[in-house]
């Protein structure tokens, strides 16, 4: 396994059933952000600044994620809820190791695999090359990769209305890019997949085809985390799920269970 946020630590090896893939002791996650523009932006004032080891007026600290545990083991789809700005995306980006945790530690068996609304495509570039490259980029070989891509843009839908394969990414709706995102991350298996809002778009059919493929993953010894607004995902596809809430991890458990406390909660409000 790998601490995300300190050298990689070496854990015997489990030959019991249940292996775990992500391991969260404790993680706290605080980064800093501007408040606004305000007048003491400029390269001057931030020399000054630096000179008299004064901070920044209008930076804030945001304790995002406060003392998280919990353990996600393999074959396990693991639904991530909570209200916006509760700290779900946040913990992800920890996971993926593209944000260090401040204190405590986050273990991940291999690399995990952040798939998000914002995963990066190259505009300029029809759907069909990125779906070379971005498979290219996963380690397949050129075969696979062949013999993949139409199956790519069928699962993707973004042919239904026309040869949009063949288009810039820049042509594309937010919702077929979303689509042609995932479609590509799910073509290969993953030991840790992380998928943020990811499959929020796209008509029926689609939601359907993508929660058949994130069941096929836990299947293949995969685990998955899913972050959605739309609980009727998280029920369909998960059979756990992490409740957080302002940072802080109010409840762990089967999925039915936590989205009942969940939803008597938000309604409380």
């Amino acid at each position: 396994m790998h601490a995300a946020n300190e050298a990689t630590v070496s854990l015997p090896v489990l030959t019991e059933e249940r292996i775990p893939t992500v391991v969260l002791d404790d993680a706290h996650v605080i980064y800093k952000v501007h408040k606004g523009a305000g007048g003491g932006s400029s390269p001057v004032a931030s020399l000054r600044r630096m000179l008299t080891r004064t901070s920044a007026p209008n930076i804030q600290e945001v304790h995002a994620v406060k003392g998280v545990s919990f353990t996600a083991y393999r074959g396990e789809a693991i639904g991530l809820i909570g209200s916006n700005g509760s700290g779900k995306s946040t913990m992800l980006r920890t996971i993926a190791g593209l944000l260090p945790a401040t204190r405590g530690a986050v273990y991940t068996q291999g690399q995990p695999s952040l798939l998000g609304v914002n995963a990066a495509l190259l505009n300029d570039l029809s759907g069909e090359r990125n779906v070379v490259l971005g498979c290219l980029a996963m380690g397949m070989s050129p075969e696979e990769v062949a013999r993949q891509t139409p199956e790519i843009i069928d699962f993707s839908g973004i042919n239904e209305r026309g040869d949009f394969a063949s288009l810039p990414m820049k042509t594309y709706s937010s919702g077929m890019a979303a689509r042609l995102r995932f479609a590509i991350a799910a073509a290969k298996k993953h030991d840790v997949l992380l998928i943020d809002e990811a499959l929020a778009t796209g008509d029926k059919g689609f939601r359907k085809r993508s929660e058949q493929r994130v069941r096929e993953l836990r299947e293949g010894a995969g685990t998955v985390f899913l972050v959605s607004h739309q609980l009727g995902s998280i029920r369909d596809t998960c059979e756990r799920t992490i409740w957080l809430e302002s940072g802080v991890l109010r409840m762990d458990g089967p999925t039915d269970e936590v989205i009942r406390a969940y939803e008597a909660y938000a309604n409380s409000k």
